[in-house]
């Protein structure tokens, strides 16, 4: 059973279909967060990119990481109500292709956060998936992947913190 479900989700980020890129919460403490993104056959981005083979775009498997973690910002008490923005990336690799039926685990280590600013870890894995060769995978908490789990996405993050909308065209800003 998930922590939290897409409608739980969907109460802190703003984020909706068809552009929520996660599907669940299910591990959060104050510095990690891990979610999952069940890549479906009829994704909407599969009709345009690659449409004869399938792909899930890297700058989506971005932005299902960027979710995740702003789910992790936004629940802390001190900044409910507020906007998290994605504002950088830094060293994105994307050494393995998702494709429909894959599962992303997606975990997010936030590594520094200030009162505006944050920086964190995201790496995106494919789970049990039989066909992925190469080297065994380690999880950001150190613990061993399953020897069939593969880094599919790995990047440096930023996000920065903003009044609620709300908040801001009250304020002109």
């Amino acid at each position: 059973m998930p922590l939290l479900d897409t409608e739980q989700i969907k109460e802190i980020i703003p984020h909706r279909e068809p552009f929520l890129l996660i599907d669940e919460i299910i591990e959060m403490d104050e510095n990690r967060i891990v979610g999952m993104k069940y890549v479906k056959e009829d994704e909407y981005y599969f009709q345009g990119h690659f449409p004869q083979e399938k792909v899930m775009p890297g700058v989506l498997r971005i932005e299902a990481l960027a979710q995740v973690g702003a789910v992790a910002i936004l629940s802390l008490p001190k900044n409910r109500g507020k906007i998290a923005y994605f504002a950088g990336i830094k060293d994105a690799k994307f050494p393995a292709k998702v494709t429909p039926g894959d599962t992303l685990r997606l975990e997010v280590i936030l590594d520094r956060m200030g009162s505006r600013m944050g920086i964190g870890t995201g790496t995106a894995y494919l789970i049990d998936k039989a066909a992925c060769l190469g080297d065994k995978a380690v999880h950001p908490d150190g613990k061993a992947a399953s020897s069939n789990d593969k880094v599919t996405c790995q990047c440096q993050m930023m996000f920065m913190l903003e009044r609620s909308i709300s908040d801001s065209a009250n304020h002109g800003a």
